[in-house]
């Protein structure tokens, strides 16, 4: 079972989104545990803060090192200390998330999440524990919850019992390298709109061969850039 710790001043937000989503179904198989850690039990006096105003000036606030060491102390303590721990941090100044980011996380038996606000986190955390940080794009968000469960999500979708089939997630887009190929369901026919003949067919080789040729067309048309990519290891 992988265990995942997320430590978060607001463990509501993480709490919600696991309890509407896949996630949820992931808990009940016995594939994942879910450790929410409040960042705010661990604050400082009697108002538990978290944050202060940076060293040098400059507007916004931090997240103070103590009480994220002690978050961090008292989660490895819930999912015990092992080599193959890891924690990760959303931030603009990571590398960006990916499907690979994705693959390679979800092997993982204990990751520990943490979620950031304001202006990020005190960097000596992050040197401490040689953090990985990891950013979705080149924009910033209010809230690390977000980030941080988009990521969780897209690797516990490939951990083997999380989904009813595995090769659902094998098959999404980026795991060819390219974008996914069009979709359709019942019925064949709706206000003139209709399925493809070749998914209708039955023949295996011939719906195969579409398949990748949508997606080869639409990673070309969408996104040039991915095509530059597959074409030079194809």
């Amino acid at each position: 079972m992988n265990q995942i710790a997320i430590i978060t001043p607001v463990p509501d937000v993480i709490d919600t989104l696991i309890t509407n989503s896949i996630l949820r179904k992931a808990v009940e198989r016995n594939v994942v545990k879910f450790h929410i850690v409040n960042l705010r039990q661990f604050g400082l006096g009697n108002y538990r803060q978290i944050d202060d105003a940076p060293f040098g000036g400059g507007s916004g606030m931090v997240m103070m090192a103590e009480p994220l060491i002690k978050a961090i102390e008292h989660t490895t303590g819930l999912i015990g200390r092992s080599e193959d721990a890891q924690v990760i941090y959303p931030s603009p100044q990571g590398e960006t998330w990916s499907q690979k980011s994705a693959s390679q996380t979800s092997k993982l038996k204990k990751l520990i999440v943490i979620c950031g606000h304001y202006k990020g986190i005190d960097e000596r955390v992050i040197d401490r524990y040689g953090i990985h940080e990891y950013s979705l794009g080149d924009f910033v968000v209010t809230s690390g919850e977000i980030p941080a469960m988009v990521m969780v999500d897209s690797m516990v979708r490939l951990i083997p019992g999380a989904l009813n089939t595995l090769d659902s997630a094998l098959t999404d887009t980026f795991t060819y390298d390219l974008l996914d190929h069009p979709h359709y369901t019942r019925p064949r026919e709706i206000e003139g709109l209709r399925v493809p003949n070749v998914l209708l067919s039955g023949h295996h080789k011939e719906i195969k061969t579409w398949k990748q040729e949508q997606r080869e067309q639409r990673t070309k048309g969408r996104r040039p850039d991915l095509w530059k990519i597959y074409k030079k290891k194809n």
